[in-house]
């Protein structure tokens, strides 16, 4: 080829725009990979997205790195991941089911349901209702009965507005006809934890990875788990369902997903990865201070628990008039 007519070809070639570098399963990863969570380090949902992260890590040979983005429930690491490349490098760990971000925001930047692929479970947990130590109430039938006769006057937290402990605080309102004010804070790291056991607050909903140690730390009072049953390591905790309110029941679940159009392939890769390290004896022992049992799951399976999930919390969110602006 003559020399000008290279150039040409070159110049040409070099104006082309640039393809996205999606990831092929037999070379991913060769190079580092982020996982986005949606709240502050330090609570359960950080704390379980680096038991992935560290595992991951040395299982592919390559870094893998938690990045923190608080806000809005999780808003803001789901709108990251859904506008990420989708080639792998950027996955989440969420708490619960996108679908409830449509029921939650009237406007969104991203389609929960059309913008992220559902990977694999990773683990399910209760949440802990607690009161601080200084509280009167010893039972969650004797608070029951306090903020009945005493409505509007009780005050109660969660890590957000929209967070699976929000909704299930508010399922337990509606369940027991009570009526308290909601304080949502971004974490439980951000001044949620301090304020609760100075005694600000009269009650907290909350995951196990959040309240399992300072509830065994006595730094909290423990008055029920949100489950069906009681959890086997932390047996002396009633059920809410045990403390009077028959029916009650919301077991939550830490489920990792990638970008729409991320490669079939990569998608199994993840997958399969993630199944055989939560398999693994080492790291369901990791989860067990967090309070979540350890479990893989396929990408459908993962899928249809985010359906019932928007299912069993679209009434909720009607009811209660949430709104997560």
């Amino acid at each position: 080829m003559k020399r000008r007519s290279f150039l040409r070809l070159a110049a040409g070639a070099a104006a082309l725009p640039a393809l996205p570098r999606l990831g092929r399963a037999d070379t991913y990863p060769s190079r580092v990979v982020k996982i986005l969570v949606g709240f502050p380090p330090g609570g359960g949902a950080d704390l379980a997205t680096r038991i992935v992260a560290d595992r991951l890590s040395a299982v592919w040979g390559q870094q893998v790195i938690v990045e923190n983005k608080p806000g809005a429930g999780a808003r803001l690491a789901l709108d990251a991941t859904a506008h990420a490349e989708p080639d792998g490098y950027t996955i989440l760990l969420a708490p619960g089911s996108p679908l409830v971000q449509a029921l939650l925001f009237s406007t969104l930047t991203f389609d929960p349901a059309a913008d992220l692929v559902p990977v694999s479970l990773v683990g399910t947990y209760p949440n802990i209702i607690v009161v601080p130590n200084s509280s009167p109430f010893q039972t969650l039938q004797d608070f029951v009965a306090n903020a009945k006769a005493n409505p509007g006057k009780m005050s109660w937290a969660s890590p957000g507005v929209g967070t699976v402990p929000h909704l299930s605080g508010e399922l337990f309102k509606h369940m027991t006809g009570i009526d308290m004010t909601h304080v949502p804070y971004r974490g439980v790291t951000q001044g949620l934890m301090s304020d609760f056991i100075a005694g600000r607050l009269d009650l907290m909903v909350n995951t196990t990875g959040s309240l399992l140690q300072p509830v065994r730390a006595k730094q909290v009072r423990g008055l029920a788990v949100t489950s069906a049953q009681r959890f086997p390591d932390e047996p002396e905790l009633p059920t809410v369902a045990e403390c009077g309110v028959a029916g009650y029941d919301v077991t939550s679940w830490y489920g990792i997903y990638a970008p729409a159009k991320t490669s079939p392939e990569i998608v199994r890769k993840i997958n399969a990865d993630m199944v055989a390290m939560l398999n693994e004896p080492a790291t369901r022992e990791r989860y067990k201070p967090l309070g979540v049992l350890a479990q893989g799951s396929t990408a459908a399976e993962l899928a249809a628990k985010n359906v019932a999930d928007a299912k069993l919390w679209g009434p909720i969110i009607k009811e209660a008039n949430i709104k997560a602006e």
